[in-house]
């Protein structure tokens, strides 16, 4: 097999979360919302103790953390959600980052298409991370939402949380972070002014099919959300059905060691990234977004006269590697989000996103550069 470059897109499960998942699918295998017996009342311990290491994270209280699918779901929960709260107070402009996931721009095109909400992208430059003053100047009395990726799925771009706060400072308009790619790898998500963050399992060495979204109070008020669906009243009434016990510790489990080795991993990331930049850099690629500002296992480059697709054919054997975002990946369209960057078309669709891990690597990167050196002859 092909050494695995795209971590962006999944992690493999670490072998200590996946003895926590297997234990409560075949031995402590109750049902958490059966409390009158001790199957049930371990499944909710379980459940309550994977809560509070989801929200040490982010700095929120245990309570302030409600499960899902992934981030998805947490994304469409958030914005979606909030949209009985625009329509009763009248507040229906919403601000979203030109470069966002689909998972946050196609649930809010949906709400501007139904004329619920009058949606408008902010612009990021080839940076890739926005000018907080590009929020503020947008930012009008009838704002209710923003919500900003806490660092980009393709560029590994982080986005200046502290300046997005000062510039919402005073404002009312709930704010939405997007941290599928950052939680338990970099800080920032402690800071206060944020509302909603969205965390994803299958991204830090977690289960896939498991996620949050973190909804903090404003004093003693918690966000004005409202149900997607119905049938139950787990995690508050928001998420309605059984909650998957088995993922939902191995989830706790993942961010609880996420956090504790998050200063190692980095390291083990950055020294990666070192060897690979220093191999492929005799091809003179274009980096895409600040380099100064990005995620120590992400790289996104484009190779002048080298196409995305012929590079990832070159190299099919030897690397897993991707164009891009997961979900857009079977698109030959170049990526929105280098587009969004003001990337030349030519760059945007010969871009490739290498991501890889804290775990030793296995990729040859003299032997990648000899390969695409060799198809630029």
């Amino acid at each position: 097999m092909p050494a695995y470059l795209d971590f962006c897109s999944t992690t493999p499960v670490d072998g200590r979360v996946s003895a926590v998942v297997q234990h409560y699918m075949e031995t402590e295998f109750g049902n958490a919302g059966s409390r009158t017996h001790e199957y049930g009342m371990t499944a909710n311990q379980a459940v309550e103790e994977a809560r509070a290491h989801v929200a040490e994270g982010c700095g929120a209280k245990s309570d302030e953390v409600l499960f899902t699918s992934g981030a998805t779901e947490a994304n469409n929960l958030a914005l979606l959600g909030l949209r009985e709260h625009a329509q009763t107070t009248g507040c229906r402009h919403a601000l979203a980052l030109a470069i966002e996931h689909k998972a946050v721009l196609e649930p809010l095109a949906a709400l501007a298409v139904a004329r619920d909400v009058e949606l408008e992208l902010v612009p990021v430059g080839e940076r890739g991370w926005v000018d907080p003053g590009e929020i503020a100047d947008r930012l009008r009395t009838d704002t209710f939402v923003v919500t900003t990726m806490h660092a980009n799925n393709e560029t590994g771009v982080v986005q200046p949380l502290q300046g997005i706060a000062e510039a919402l400072n005073g404002h009312p308009a709930y704010w939405h972070v997007d941290a599928a790619q950052t939680y338990g790898k970099t800080g920032g998500l402690a800071e206060e002014r944020i509302d909603l963050i969205s965390v994803s399992g299958h991204k830090l060495y977690g289960p896939m099919g498991v996620g949050a979204l973190i909804a903090r109070r404003r004093g003693y008020e918690r966000p004005p959300l409202t149900p997607l669906m119905f049938g139950g009243g787990q995690e508050r009434g928001l998420r309605p059905g059984t909650v998957p016990v088995p993922l939902v510790a191995g989830f706790g489990e993942a961010c609880r060691l996420a956090l504790s080795e998050q200063e190692k991993r980095s390291s083990a990331c950055a020294a990666e990234r070192s060897k690979a930049t220093t191999a492929l850099g005799p091809l003179g690629p274009f980096f895409n977004g600040d380099q100064d500002q990005v995620l120590p296992h992400v790289m996104n480059l484009s190779i002048p006269g080298l196409d995305a697709e012929a590079a990832m054919m070159i190299l099919r054997d030897l690397v897993a590697i991707s164009n891009g975002s997961a979900c857009t990946s079977s698109s030959y369209e170049p990526s929105h989000v280098l587009t969004a960057m003001g990337l030349a078309p030519e760059r945007a669709s010969g871009a490739l996103r290498i991501s890889w891990s804290h775990d030793p690597v296995l990729a040859n990167w003299s032997e990648v550069a000899e390969r695409l050196a060799y198809a630029l002859r």
